[in-house]
């Protein structure tokens, strides 16, 4: 085994260990958000039930803080923050934390990790350290020190600010829960949508657009720096045999990344794709055979994100990788709202904040 399949090993490894954390992690979350009995604690440390119905019969319809202080209080713990915000209950931030991953297709494809601290740091291997085969009782030669990058996402403030009179507020037929989730929600993951893909990384994700990207092949480009592929026409397909580019994309992926490996791009530019056909004039595209199933191309799952790039002059209008090793969703548990019935007259806005962050973490997977 040479350095290459060793350090793929301990990728795969690792990976694999994270993913079961994350597993577990979410199995426990559901745990925590599957009862509202008596007495039953969130990471408030508040009975569920009661923080719930403080949190939206008193503080959201009406604005009245008072019961949420009191199970503070009981608690001795706080959720209200030095701005008059409050932490939503548990059971409904993992319900908006559902939805949005419904609604941000990079999210969907990407590893997310919750963290506690500011920020998350990874260290990433960029090889160089020297291996071979020996005997069971042979001398080993020192070898050369690996070279390490550090990867650090420090996660930006991402809010959405809904609204509702407050004549539908007193109404009892108006469902807080359902409408804050929702509208929270849509405002998340359009907001990330874009930001995975293109955001500066300042108080944002860093999308995996942003950066700089290279002809060379993995090992001759900077670290972070992401391979791209031209067309070969500026701003379009080649007159004749355009799917050879998408070949060509696929195979300059490197094997090892390519298990677990989709396809991303925007609606016009799969409507262009769809229309290619093979030398036998079958289409490369592929629709799923049963529901919920991903159309796939060239055998690759096919992730339509409404914020890649229209195909164009020097445009990166499609993408191909193994996202969840190449690139990392970081976000810090908890979104909290401020009610604010002031500034907007006759709205009741509701200002909600959660951290997020993102980055490419292996730039030979993408």
């Amino acid at each position: 085994m040479d350095l290459t399949d060793l350090k793929s090993a301990l990728d795969g490894y690792q990976d694999a260990a994270e993913s079961a954390v994350d597993q577990l992690n979410a199995r426990l979350d559901a745990l925590e958000c599957s009862g509202e009995r008596p007495g039953f604690a969130t990471h408030l440390g508040l009975g569920e039930g009661e923080y719930k119905a403080a949190f939206f019969h008193d503080f959201i319809m009406k604005g009245d803080t008072a019961p949420l202080k009191a199970l503070e209080a009981k608690a001795l713990t706080s959720a209200g923050g030095a701005d008059g915000s409050y932490a939503v209950p548990t059971m409904i931030d993992t319900d908006i934390e559902t939805q949005v991953r419904a609604l941000s297709p990079i999210r969907q494809i990407a590893r997310v990790k919750t963290v506690d601290t500011s920020d998350y740091k990874r260290l990433v291997s960029r090889g160089n350290a020297a291996s071979g085969w020996v005997g069971e009782t042979d001398a080993r030669t020192e070898t050369a020190t690996p070279n390490l990058e550090e990867v650090a996402i420090v996660p930006g403030e991402l809010y959405a600010n809904a609204a509702a009179t407050q004549r539908a507020l007193d109404d009892m037929q108006f469902d807080a829960e359902a409408w804050l989730t929702e509208e929270v929600a849509e405002e998340f993951a359009a907001q990330e949508g874009a930001a995975f893909i293109a955001g500066d990384g300042v108080n944002k994700p860093s999308g995996f657009l942003a950066g700089t990207t290279s002809v060379d092949a993995d090992g001759a480009r900077a670290f972070g720096t992401i391979q791209h592929l031209a067309t070969g026409v500026d701003g379009g397909w080649p007159a004749s045999d355009a799917s050879d580019v998408l070949i060509d994309l696929v195979h300059s992926l490197n094997p090892r990344y390519r298990a677990g490996a989709k396809f991303v791009m925007n609606a016009a530019t799969l409507a262009d794709i769809r229309k290619f056909k093979d030398a036998d004039g079958n289409f490369l595209w592929r629709p799923g055979l049963m529901d919920g199933q991903a159309d796939t191309l060239l055998g690759y799952p096919v992730v339509e994100a409404a914020d890649m790039p229209d195909i164009g002059s020097n445009s990166l209008s499609v993408a191909f990788g193994n996202f969840e090793r190449g690139y990392t969703i970081v976000e810090r548990m908890g979104t909290r709202v401020l009610r604010d019935p002031y500034s907007n007259k006759p709205y009741v806005n509701f200002y909600a904040t959660r951290r997020v962050g993102g980055a490419v973490v292996n730039d030979a997977a993408i």
